[in-house]
């Protein structure tokens, strides 16, 4: 079969440029972004890890998790539209094996996965509160941006849920919800561990938060260097570029 195929009416397959890696992306959807790939580098991948990915939409970070040499990942998406359009993504590459694309809430974890089984959850949620901001009048946009079908503490509890002792929870996030994700994840025992603030460029305030926490793991968080997405010319940065260059 090839790949066009696999498309329906007003998508297109874009290019990863990682590990010759595609992914199904449709306009009238959220379209995958930066924090992703820096989300599926940031997260700790031990062997044998088995992971979920929390809202996973286009499957972009499962698909990563997988050539970092994950096991098995399953992507969890709310919406029925995006769950197909990234089981398609797993076909178109040949991940059948890797990567499990289930349509599901997340706030109805109980329903969909076993408890405490999982290496690593991950997670890049909406970022902003009902009633913070504009909310797109494009509802499935709207629901990966806003907090419209899902809060951060419902994140948190499903993570908390899927996480077995000792295994790890990865999130991006906004800076200035910080104090709230420390304190959500405290609170559920998924003790923050480590922490990068992104920057855009220096001279600017971050624009994203890394987090990592471990179930069951004592308090003491290290805060990393800040990562600075641009150099002075406009290239990305040394860090960057090796995400794009390690699977090649």
């Amino acid at each position: 079969m090839s790949d066009t195929k696999l498309l329906i009416h007003g998508e297109r397959i874009d290019d990863l440029v990682i590990g010759q890696l595609k992914v199904i992306q449709n306009e009238s959807e959220f379209c995958f972004s930066l924090d992703a790939i820096l989300l599926s580098h940031f997260a700790t991948v031990k062997p044998h890890t088995i992971a979920v990915d929390l809202g996973t939409g286009t499957g972009v970070i499962a698909f990563l998790l997988a050539a970092r040499g994950v096991s098995h990942v399953t992507g969890l998406e709310i919406s029925l539209s995006m769950a197909a359009m990234a089981k398609r993504s797993v076909m178109l590459n040949r991940l059948e094996d890797k990567v499990e694309i289930i349509q599901g809430d997340l706030c109805k974890i109980k329903e969909l996965l076993p408890a405490g089984q999982y290496d690593l959850v991950v997670s890049n949620p909406p970022y902003r509160v009902v009633g913070g901001g504009f909310i797109s009048p494009n509802d499935r946009v709207a629901m990966a941006k806003h907090e419209v079908t899902a809060t951060l503490q419902d994140v948190v509890n499903a993570a908390k849920y899927l996480v077995k002792t000792r295994g790890r929870f990865a999130m991006v996030h906004l800076p200035e919800r910080m104090s709230e994700i420390l304190v959500s994840m405290s609170q559920a025992g998924l003790e923050p561990k480590r922490l990068q603030l992104v920057h855009s460029t220096m001279d600017k305030k971050p624009k994203m938060l890394l987090i990592e926490g471990t179930r069951g793991a004592k308090p003491g968080l290290e805060i990393l260097p800040p990562l600075v997405i641009y150099k002075p010319d406009g290239s990305y940065c040394d860090e960057i570029q090796k995400y794009y260059k390690e699977f090649r």
